[in-house]
């Protein structure tokens, strides 16, 4: 992977606000209430030039079409690992509606014997509400080098990584951000040691976001500007980011 890209995150979030904003009008199932938790996890997956991407969810979700837009920017792919096949058809059908066919390949079967075919994985999403999810995050295979895993969905007393990755050895750093946007979510990024602050990201700090290799701190809110090539109006989204963890 390369360095941050600013351009390739901007594009992913305002693909992801649009894909998911059209499909709302007709009730789609993959409509985001909250957008703001898709739009992050799209823009971080591909700013960071993320290849390959691996989701395991029961059935296709709005973070499933966040990573596939993110895919599509990157050049990359989403992994979409499905428990069951009785969901298969109707995820196929979903993304295809999306017109990310391209960018998602489907593996049916227990998450943890197909999670254990994929290496160095880029940008890792895990929903939380599948059946040994615990499991799942401590055996993905990341790219030691630069990686993120996304545990989603932790609902209640549910625990995502908390910055064990016992996979992660020498030079490696490993830092987990919980609930970096809304609830339910937390935000584990691996890279070499150099690549983050040297302070504690625990409770009470200021959630960062990646910014050019480095974790940064944010105000309330992260500003995106978008020209219209053709109009040339200017357009400015906010992403909101709460201040304490």
């Amino acid at each position: 992977m390369g360095g941050w890209s600013p351009q390739s995150a901007t594009n992913a979030y305002l693909d992801t606000l649009k894909l998911c904003g059209s499909q709302g009008k007709n009730n789609h199932p993959c409509t985001c209430q909250k957008l703001e938790g898709t739009e992050f996890i799209s823009a971080l997956a591909a700013g960071m030039s993320a290849k390959l991407i691996v989701e395991v969810s029961n059935k296709v979700s709005p973070s499933t079409i966040a990573l596939a837009a993110a895919a599509r920017q990157t050049g990359g792919r989403l992994v979409c690992i499905l428990p069951e096949s009785k969901t298969l058809a109707e995820s196929k059908q979903l993304v295809k509606e999306y017109g990310l066919k391209d960018m998602v390949e489907f593996k049916v079967g227990d998450p943890t014997e197909v999670l254990s075919h994929y290496e160095n994985i880029d940008f890792s999403l895990i929903d939380c509400k599948t059946d040994d999810y615990t499991r799942l995050l401590k055996m993905l295979d990341v790219n030691p080098r630069k990686s993120v895993v996304v545990a989603n969905n932790l609902e209640g007393e549910r625990k995502g990584l908390g910055g064990d990755l016992r996979r992660i050895k020498g030079k490696s750093a490993v830092r987990s951000i919980k609930h970096p946007i809304g609830e339910g979510m937390e935000v584990t990024m691996i890279g070499s040691s150099d690549e983050f602050e040297s302070r504690d990201m625990g409770g009470g700090s200021t959630p960062p976001v990646e910014f050019r290799g480095r974790v940064k701190k944010t105000g309330k809110s992260k500003w995106v500007k978008k020209v219209d090539e053709q109009s040339g109006e200017e357009h400015i989204y906010r992403v909101r980011v709460p201040n304490s963890l």
